[in-house]
């Protein structure tokens, strides 16, 4: 296993585990309702970003100082990205919550396959294993708010 396959590994669960994760368990502590977050812009402005520092990073040997910057960076941007599904008294309602992510995945896996094409395929696919939390998270969302709906009616 090669550095490059586990750095961009290491940024698909940044963005898809890392920063839920300390979403909701900073979201007590954090006033996290006051960060602005369309979800709209969030989701776009995210994937550019997320594009970016893959671009940047991809098959280069940067500064570990500038590495370090670049991750936290995404880190912080992933975390105003996963606002609108986990954030504290905002979230979207679970079926524009569900579209949000399923769109989100394959924009976000864009910058993997641009790894792949520039002749970096495990590292490309490694980041797209990483991100796999996106699109299961979208699944999970999906059913509950499927089952919801059908207790709702059937009640």
């Amino acid at each position: 296993m090669t550095a490059e396959m586990l750095r961009m590994a290491g940024m698909g669960l940044l963005t898809s585990v890392v920063a839920p994760a300390l979403l909701l368990l900073t979201a007590r502590h954090l006033p996290w309702h006051r960060v602005p977050a369309p979800p709209l812009l969030v989701l776009t402005g995210f994937v550019l970003l997320h594009g970016l520092v893959v671009v940047v990073s991809a098959g280069h040997h940067l500064a570990a100082g500038a590495d370090l910057a670049l991750h936290a960076g995404l880190l912080l941007a992933a975390m105003v990205f996963w606002l609108p599904v986990l954030g504290p008294g905002r979230r979207l309602p679970d079926a524009l919550r569900s579209v949000y992510l399923f769109v989100a995945g394959p924009a976000l896996d864009l910058a993997a396959i641009y790894v792949i094409i520039i002749g970096h395929s495990a590292a490309g696919l490694a980041m797209i294993v990483g991100m796999l939390p996106i699109p299961l998270a979208a699944i999970g969302i999906t059913w509950r708010w499927i089952t919801r709906e059908e207790h709702a009616w059937s009640a």
